[in-house]
């Protein structure tokens, strides 16, 4: 186990200046400088969720999304499963409607990605009016306005010179009607491609920024997924725990209750040692009650988490267990979890993005050109125009075939100052986002330390409250001796009974604590220097103390792990060495 590291402040040549023995801040380098302006999470830096159960946990699968229960069969519960921490993991992680919601999250950021690189590509449009046409037209105009026309008259004779018809020119006048049919089809294709966009490169950075960060947040949802999985199965082994110890307790009430009820009928003690004896087993019975209750509790807060299916209930597989004992010194895990953590990578990007953000509101008054090209074509039949209806003739036709080829020029020249206001406000935003870079580096090192005072903290009170128990067994069990003997009363077994548990219940708790706080730096800091331990077990008898006084060193981190306690222990018994023997 690593002891406490030398402190921070006053090292190396810093001790040597008399002035000031604080490290000068401004040399400190900047995260652009350790991560870049644009950090990228490596596809190796997350362990990948699994997607697949095991056979045995096939039927475990998670129900459909959009399943509701609507009758009482449906939610009772069927099987109480066992189920061991990694199975647990496993479930959370295939089951979880979050997890699948972060990952579609990244999905939808890439598709964005992918709509904003578009924007390089030419695009083509066709567009077609009538497919086909039908156009028919009558007009009218009024006949005082209408001049006379001269029109050529078939006389029905031949010319016997040339063969031809023999026509001859006739005035007609009222001609006020014109009549009209046509079939058309209109198509143009169009291919336009911009040469110089100003806003296109800001904004597909912003895109990618903006998928990166959506990785970050899986990275983080299934970080923080495993986190709050292990701590609700942590809490759900404490509760079993606190079921037995409950259940021990009453079972020991009721013997306590019997023998001073036996001793009262014998006339060896009084109704008061009876009514004490009643007044403990209400007691351990309140007891076992609230820690059912927060059993229950507890075991459907991990199936909620792990999406099991409707009619099934976690149960704890194996017991509480120290995990392991953790190496890094603090000073270590803050460095560590200050280049791990993703929410520190998240703000970098949202600062980048906030920037291209910026860069894409002036692109809206820079000049845009474009190469466009187009071809129409369009073909008509019939005809329009004439004097009666009957002298339209629909095989009559028009094709044509057109062919464009430009570069169009755009320039916003003002817009009242809408593009810097808004330049303004992206890097008032940029800002922004490094105040919050400088909070959140702040809460991650408290995090980080919190977790490794309640660490500490955690196995000081393993070792305390171990020390307690296997000393209120012995007092319970000595007390009872001395009550069989008739030199004791049942208020000193009551006492130690009570004492007893409540030392139990310490004891659970502290090993939920000493979990949970090694589970919180495994994901607060991304160090997995465990050492594993040998499953703990309280001995019947408690050693003999031969130490006079307890030494309390709060800054060095205590192994919790009985075989690197007892390795590193020094060839004379100390109360360390002796504490960690006591309670393994």
């Amino acid at each position: 186990m690593a002891t406490g590291a030398s402190p921070v402040l006053g090292q190396g040549s810093a001790s040597k200046d008399s002035t000031s023995a604080l490290i000068d801040q401004s040399t400190l380098p900047t995260a652009p400088q350790l991560k870049g302006e644009r950090p990228r999470l490596n596809d190796g830096a997350v362990v990948p969720a699994a997607t697949e159960l095991t056979p045995s946990l096939l039927p475990l699968t998670a129900p459909p999304s959009l399943a509701l229960p609507d009758q009482k069969q449906q939610v009772s519960i069927h099987e109480l499963r066992p189920l061991t921490l990694e199975d647990a993991l496993l479930l959370a992680e295939v089951n979880s409607p979050t997890l699948k919601a972060a990952a579609s999250q990244v999905e939808q950021a890439k598709s964005s990605l992918r709509a904003a690189i578009s924007s390089w590509y030419p695009t083509v449009d066709l567009s077609a009016s009538g497919l086909p046409e039908y156009f028919k037209s009558y007009s009218f105009q009024n006949p005082d306005f209408v001049p006379d026309r001269v029109v050529r008259k078939n006389t029905g004779e031949i010319n016997p010179l040339t063969g031809a018809p023999v026509t001859r020119n006739e005035t007609r006048d009222g001609y006020n009607e014109r009549y009209g049919r046509e079939w058309r089809v209109n198509a143009s294709l169009q291919v336009s491609w911009d040469i110089i966009n100003p806003r296109r490169v800001p904004q597909i950075a912003a895109a990618r920024d903006q998928y990166e960060q959506a990785r970050d947040s899986y990275a983080i949802a299934l970080r923080d997924l495993r986190l709050n999985t292990s701590t609700d199965y942590f809490n759900l082994q404490e509760a079993d725990e606190g079921v037995r110890i409950g259940q021990a307790s009453v079972r020991a009430s009721l013997v306590s209750l019997r023998d001073a009820r036996a001793r009262f009928n014998a006339g060896v003690n009084t109704k008061l040692e009876v009514l004490e004896a009643e007044t403990q087993l209400a007691r351990d019975r309140n007891i076992l009650t609230s820690k059912l209750g927060d059993q229950d509790t507890s075991r459907r807060l991990l199936a909620s988490k792990l999406d099991l299916p409707q009619d099934v209930t976690p149960t704890a597989a194996t017991p509480a267990r120290p995990l392991g004992s953790w190496q890094p010194s603090l000073q270590e895990s803050i460095v560590a979890a200050f280049n791990f953590r993703e929410e520190l990578d998240s703000l970098l990007l949202n600062i980048s993005i906030n920037n291209s953000e910026a860069n894409a509101s002036l692109a809206a008054v820079q000049p845009v050109l474009s190469f466009v090209n187009t071809s129409s074509t369009s073909r008509r039949e019939g005809q329009s125009g004439k004097t009666s209806l009957g002298e339209i003739d629909m095989d009559d036709y028009v094709w044509s075939v057109q062919n464009s080829t430009s570069l169009r020029a755009t320039w916003r020249l003002f817009d009242g100052g809408r593009a810097r206001a808004e330049y303004r406000r992206s890097k008032q935003a940029a800002e922004e986002s490094a105040y919050r870079f400088a909070r959140a580096r702040d809460s991650i090192r408290l995090e980080v330390e919190q977790s490794f005072f309640g660490l500490r903290t955690a196995v000081q009170n393993i070792q305390t409250t171990g020390s307690e128990v296997l000393s209120a067994r012995e007092s319970l069990r000595l007390s009872q001796l001395r009550v069989q003997a008739g030199v004791s009363t049942q208020r000193e077994v009551v006492n130690n009974q009570r004492d007893l548990t409540n030392a139990e219940l310490r004891y659970a708790g502290a090993i939920r604590d000493y979990n949970t706080s090694l589970a919180q730096l495994r994901r607060r800091t991304g160090l997995d220097a465990l050492v594993s331990c040998s499953n703990p077990v309280l001995p019947s008898s408690k050693p003999v103390d031969t130490q006079t006084s307890i030494p309390i060193e709060p800054t060095p981190l205590k192994s919790v792990c009985p075989a690197m306690a007892i390795s590193t222990a020094p060839t004379a018994p100390t109360d360390r060495a002796e504490s960690v023997r006591s309670l393994w």
